[in-house]
């Protein structure tokens, strides 16, 4: 037999109040004049009774769910990004709301029906995602309602939160160069101009290097994957050049240099200074382990939520933290 609900009412009394008075104790409201020995009979009698308010009443009266949709790309499947949904559900919870997680796939018209489902169940508002930091263009079903794009960016005034992937180009630039670093360094990875990371941390990287009177030597042009970088960090090192140290563009790269530098003799850190970005599990399993500037996705996550239930319009960016490991030394 399923136990009976306990109720307002009932937490009434049991504190020997009016069921008015037990409402605004257990609302937090403060416009009455209820004495504290009053309230703290009443959180008394809820706790004993284990009183749990009624949502669905209560959103029939206030026009609020107390939940919210995210909508994502794929990153519900992506374990690296996923991260941002242990960030958005924390903070969810912390807030004492629900989290509804649906993942389109890109595809347009699942995002639209997904969309018009989370509106049928009464969310309060959005938060729409992306695997990998971009621009999108808001969908149509999106807009009008309340929203915060988490990991990707808009034209226009819609709240996002952001990696600050400029300020990560400065500070795995600002590791080699406190190291000593100061020429034949080489970035290692294709640019993509289009690509917000890649832009980014280009532009960081660049910066610092130049406020300290010094610049890149040059790049080591390959896709973002293990493979490529293997091969193309080989072949520059085939042809006699010695760098000091190379910045991958992210983890999957450095994998491929290790093991290309391992190939042609170099020590690392002791004949060739390594950096990256992400901070994924690489970095940790790499020998000697991987200094990069980590992804913060599970801050992204959190931020959102206290963007959304907090409103505040523009881009938030959030700290990139370099993590130092043992591939960094001065140069040999």
């Amino acid at each position: 037999m399923v136990a009976a609900r306990v109720t307002l009412l009932d937490v009434a009394r049991r504190a020997g109040v009016s069921r008015t008075t037990a409402s605004f104790v257990l609302t937090g409201r403060r416009d009455m004049r209820i004495s504290a020995d009053t309230e703290q009979r009443v959180l008394r009698a809820a706790r004993e009774l284990d009183y749990r308010p009624n949502l669905t009443a209560r959103s029939l009266r206030t026009r609020l769910t107390h939940t919210i949709g995210l909508v994502s790309d794929t990153i519900a499947t992506d374990a690296f990004a996923g991260e941002i949904i242990r960030g958005t559900t924390a903070a969810a919870l912390n807030r004492q709301h629900l989290l509804f997680i649906g993942e389109t796939e890109g595809d347009p018209a699942t995002e639209k029906r997904l969309v018009q489902d989370m509106l049928d169940r009464g969310v309060d508002g959005f938060l729409y995602a992306s695997m990998y930091t971009r621009e999108i263009r808001v969908p149509a079903a999106l807009r009008g309602h309340p929203l915060v794009l988490v990991n990707c960016v808009a034209r226009g005034r819609t709240p996002s939160v952001v990696p600050d992937e400029l300020a990560a180009g400065r500070s795995a630039a600002a590791a080699l160069l406190a190291a000593g670093h100061r020429d034949r360094v080489y970035l290692v990875g294709e640019s993509a101009v289009h690509v917000y990371a890649d832009r980014n941390r280009r532009a960081g990287i660049t910066a610092a290097f130049a406020a300290a009177g010094a610049s890149i030597a040059g790049t080591v042009a390959c896709e973002w994957w293990p493979e490529p970088g293997y091969e193309a960090v080989r072949a520059f090192l085939a042809t006699g050049a010695r760098p000091s140290a190379f910045i991958c563009l992210n983890d999957r790269l450095a994998l491929g240099t290790y093991q290309a530098a391992a190939e042609a003799g170099l020590s690392i850190p002791g004949d060739l200074s390594i950096v990256s970005f992400d901070d994924s599990d690489l970095a940790s399993w790499l020998r000697p382990q991987l200094s990069s500037v980590a992804l913060p996705h599970f801050e992204l996550g959190r931020r959102a939520v206290e963007l959304l239930l907090d409103p505040g319009g523009g881009a938030h960016l959030v700290d990139m933290p370099l993590r130092p490991r043992a591939s960094i030394a001065p140069p040999g």
